[in-house]
């Protein structure tokens, strides 16, 4: 492993660190305002956020004559893609948010990351032929949340759940951009799904009438900017970096780590502990996180 390789495995780390992070400070935001209007401002700062990258890839391609042609000049697939991705996005974040507020925020990372076993599973639907080892994590990943969210008469915690659904809606999230990032810059729907997502956000919190007041705007301005500017802004850009050198297994593998630093920092700052009960149902996700990425035959062939 050479030199830049090693930078792109750390850059992946800080990308694990700075999403696990912002599961805390999710749950502080959500102590302020409501759902809605918490991502509504942090979606409306991700989109911001990354408007001057945008500027500086134009200027870039511009100064060295390759200017957009690296993607198709339709403008419709970018824009539907942005809509379609935002508003999965704006769903996910809506179940997440609402969520963490009543649970623990290493519960949620852990059972939001189940997303990385459930996006082999939906390729069922596309007719893909699924390796034994994501059936593997799929058993673990029920056995896990058994023993971090299942109580003595067998029903899923109020929480646990919208975090659960949550990771579906993830998942959809993540196979929708799989269907349109190849056809447009990825940097730029990424931004328009941003601004949807606040849109969206923004109409149910005035259909639910929890329009923040600027003193509450004012206390959650730390976890908004960091959650917005930090977890969508910078971690999107240091993935897209990171991903340069470092093949996808391993990198899902580090990105996943985000879980872990999720229950570290809960811990830390909120003191928010784990019951050993609850600690194993956490190892036992995480390994089925770890076995979903193993590469399979077909990948090892390719």
């Amino acid at each position: 492993m050479n030199r830049k390789q090693i930078q792109s495995n750390l850059m992946l780390v800080l990308v694990a660190l700075i999403w696990g992070t912002a599961f805390v400070f999710q749950a502080m935001g959500g102590d302020s305002m409501s759902a809605y209007a918490f991502n509504a401002l942090r979606s409306l700062a991700a989109g911001i956020a990354l408007l001057p990258l945008i500027a500086f890839n134009n200027a870039k391609q511009k100064k060295s004559g390759r200017a957009a042609e690296a993607y198709p000049k339709d403008r419709r697939t970018l824009i539907v893609g942005g809509i379609v991705v935002g508003a999965a996005l704006a769903v996910a974040s809506a179940l997440q948010q609402l969520g963490i507020g009543f649970t623990t925020v290493g519960k949620a990372g852990f059972i939001t990351a189940m997303y990385i076993v459930f996006v082999p599973v939906f390729g069922i639907i596309q007719r893909r032929r699924l390796p034994v080892t994501v059936w593997i994590s799929v058993a673990l990943g029920v056995v896990g949340l058994y023993f971090l969210s299942m109580n003595g008469s067998f029903t899923l915690q109020k929480g646990d759940a919208l975090i659960l659904c949550c990771a579906f809606g993830y998942t959809a999230h993540i196979l929708l951009i799989d269907h349109f990032s190849p056809k447009v810059d990825g940097i730029k729907m990424s931004c328009i799904q941003f601004f949807v997502c606040a849109a969206l956000s923004a109409v149910f919190m005035l259909i639910d009438g929890s329009v923040p007041t600027w003193q509450a705007i004012g206390e959650a301005i730390i976890p908004i900017l960091y959650t917005g500017v930090m977890s969508s802004g910078v971690g999107y850009t240091l993935q897209i970096l990171g991903q340069q050198l470092v093949p996808p297994t391993l990198a899902s593998m580090i990105l996943s780590l985000e879980s872990v630093f999720a229950v570290l920092f809960g811990w830390l700052i909120l003191h928010q502990a784990l019951s050993a009960r609850e600690l194993l149902g956490c190892l036992v996700i995480f390994i089925a996180i770890v076995i979903a990425q193993l590469p399979s035959k077909e990948t090892a062939a390719a």
